[in-house]
């Protein structure tokens, strides 16, 4: 019994460096490919980044571009149809942030109807009159125009800050109720605050819809007969 305890110890310590050497070798290659199933993930998520940075830059590109030419093109057919571009940009920023609906609403109300409610405008009014910008027809309306751009630029600015302070202050909030609100529906949420807490504001603007058609109509209707009675 004394010889065999030392060959049995010995055999025992050999198993034992072999478990050892195996367990080392599953463990390199479990590192190799929790490693490499890392570098993955990461060149998904930069892949993921890079493409809705593109997708942003493609969409505001989209939108300085229509809002400039609606500042600058002289036609007015042609500064509607660069909204339209800019209403396009919009609904693409609203499918990079998962709001489908939105986009939809976007394209088919803002760049389909309204547009189209422009344009019926502009033609009603006539689009072959020369007018004189240098006569204003208001004293002083483009110091009073330039001061009321300036405000509202300031107002934006504030804005921003104010609403970029409370979302850092409380980041975590804002998460978690995102992520519980993502369980819901889009459209059931978007329904519940345009028929509850801004029902007020979305009556109002369709009341403010009419009364620019009726002025429309009137202003046409006028200019009409003043071209019918002028020699």
């Amino acid at each position: 019994m004394g010889r065999l305890a030392p060959g049995r110890r010995r055999t025992h310590l050999c198993m034992d460096a072999r478990n050892r050497a195996i367990g080392r070798r599953k463990l390199r290659g479990r590192c190799w490919l929790e490693r490499r199933i890392g570098l993955r993930r990461a060149c998904a998520r930069t892949a993921e980044r890079i493409m809705e940075l593109f997708v942003f830059v493609c969409a505001s590109i989209m939108i300085l571009v229509g809002a400039i030419g609606v500042v600058v093109r002289k036609h007015p057919v042609h500064a509607a149809l660069s909204l339209v571009l800019t209403l396009f940009g919009i609904a693409v920023l609203f499918v990079a942030q998962e709001a489908e609906f939105l986009a939809a609403v976007q394209v088919i109300v803002y760049a389909g109807a309204i547009v189209v409610l422009f344009l019926f405008v502009i033609m009603l009014l006539g689009v072959d009159r020369v007018e004189e910008l240098r006569t204003e027809p208001i004293a002083g309306q483009r110091w009073i125009a330039a001061f009321v751009g300036v405000a509202m630029l300031g107002l934006l600015v504030a804005a921003i800050v104010t609403g970029a302070e409370a979302v850092i202050g409380r980041g975590d909030g804002i998460a978690s109720n995102i992520a519980g609100d993502n369980s819901d529906a889009n459209v059931a949420q978007l329904a519940n605050s345009v028929f509850s807490d801004y029902v007020l504001a979305f009556e109002l603007t369709s009341v403010l819809l009419v009364i620019a058609v009726v002025g429309t109509v009137l202003l046409a209707r006028k200019r009409k007969g003043q071209r019918v009675v002028a020699p």
